[in-house]
């Protein structure tokens, strides 16, 4: 007896077909680690080893506590990392609270979605790494300039400035990244000074200190040597104004073809047509006879 065959015939095949494609998408994003160094917070994983047709993409999403409290619990997605082949995403600016972040990625191949991997533990931007400052030390007059490159912009510097010899008594001054460079004023001339700095978020959560940095106080100088440097400066320049008016207005004719001679044009510039200026006759004076009768006293009636 011969057996028909079903419709579970063809549709077996189909739903065989279908449950091997998203068992590819069925494994989610590994190896999912956070390095924030200075501030900056970059999210990272290995790519998706699973088959996909396309380029797969990646979306991202964050929980702080703000979200997991007050929005019961909703997830926010991070902006710059939405459908993105990469597989990093910079969150500095999406992480902007000192609270703990939840966060997670996950990927894409067309229509088919993989399950949501999550870090393995909340991030808080205080555990970023703080690196030594690059410090570097100039001197005006008789003052420090302390200025760095590429600091945290929510940290703060502190300098340390001590004359050598007495680093017992050294100076801290502690200012905020915006107010950087620092300018340590009236230092005494002629001595050496040295400079120390480190970064820190709190009291518990600070850089390792830069070397120190020595410099010498030349100091401003002597009070005459500014005003008499500016007063000789304005007078040989009122000196040579004066000789160039005076020679150009005394200048002899002789002398001044000299020195201004004037260059003949070359072939190329002059004409080479002749004109010739148009005379016109003068015109005759025109006049016409006019009689003239004169009366005399004795024909008056």
């Amino acid at each position: 007896m011969r057996v028909r065959g079903g419709p579970c015939h063809c549709v077996l095949p189909l739903l065989l077909c279908i449950s091997t494609s998203y068992a590819s998408m069925s494994a989610s994003p590994r190896g999912i680690s956070m390095v924030s160094v200075n501030m900056r917070h970059m999210l990272r994983w290995r790519p998706l080893q699973a088959a996909c047709n396309n380029t797969v993409l990646y979306s991202v999403q964050f929980q702080g506590e703000f979200e997991l409290r007050i929005l019961n619990g909703s997830w926010v997605d991070a902006p710059e990392c939405q459908h993105t082949p990469h597989t990093h995403c910079d969150l500095t600016f999406d992480l902007g609270s000192d609270s703990n972040y939840n966060i997670h990625v996950r990927a894409e191949c067309q229509t088919q979605v993989s399950p949501w991997a999550t870090l393995g533990r909340p991030f808080n931007r205080r555990d970023t790494l703080l690196t030594v400052p690059e410090m570097m030390v100039t001197t005006e007059g008789d003052a420090l300039q302390v200025s760095f490159q590429d600091l945290p912009f929510t940290a703060r510097v502190n300098v340390t400035v001590w004359k050598r010899g007495q680093e017992l008594q050294a100076s801290t001054y502690t200012n905020p990244v915006e107010q950087t460079p620092v300018h340590i004023a009236a230092l005494q001339e002629g001595a050496v000074y040295c400079v120390r700095a480190q970064t820190y978020l709190d009291t518990q959560h600070r850089s390792s200190s830069t070397d120190k940095h020595c410099v010498s106080i030349s100091g401003p100088g002597p009070s005459w040597m500014k005003p008499t440097t500016v007063t000789v400066t304005v007078v040989g320049v009122a000196g040579f104004l004066f000789a160039v008016f005076w020679s150009v207005i005394h200048c002899n004719p002789d002398t001044c073809q000299v020195y201004f001679h004037k260059e003949p044009l070359p072939g190329s510039l002059q004409p080479d047509w002749q004109i010739q200026r148009l005379k016109f006759p003068e015109e005759a004076e025109l006049c016409d006879p006019v009689q003239v009768v004169l009366l005399s006293d004795s024909c008056q009636p």
